[in-house]
């Protein structure tokens, strides 16, 4: 049996336990008809989301010299991580490859894909 969240017209709350099919019963303080009002909820707990690409190990030792079952365990956290960001864009951050940005190209967008002309760049 499921538990509503009951008010009457002159705001009193309360909770009643009973059938989908039964009548609410009017406010047990003033005898007022009752609405079913929305109840709070309380959620535990924390999400544990897959480290993202940056936080991954970049060499050889960071494997712990490619142990198997290490290595396996990490392509599972990378798909992992790959299929939240699929479903879930906004976490997985700017793709796009740096450029060079020495020397000639200082004044070239720093990603491809950014604007030739921005702020501050001059061409020419």
């Amino acid at each position: 049996m499921p538990i509503y969240e009951l008010k009457c017209e002159a705001g009193h709350r309360f909770e009643v336990i009973q059938s989908f099919t039964a009548a609410l019963p009017d406010c047990r303080e003033c005898g007022a008809a009752t609405a079913k009002v929305p109840s709070r909820c309380g959620l535990a707990g924390a999400a544990n989301l897959p480290p993202p690409n940056e936080a991954m190990p970049q060499t050889w030792r960071g494997t712990y010299g490619a142990d198997r079952d290490y290595v396996a365990g990490l392509r599972r956290t990378a798909e992992e991580r790959r299929s939240l960001e699929e479903r879930h864009p906004e976490l997985a951050g700017d793709r796009r490859p740096i450029l060079a940005h020495e020397g000639r190209y200082e004044n070239a967008p720093l990603r491809a894909g950014d604007p030739k002309d921005g702020p501050g760049i001059t061409t020419g």
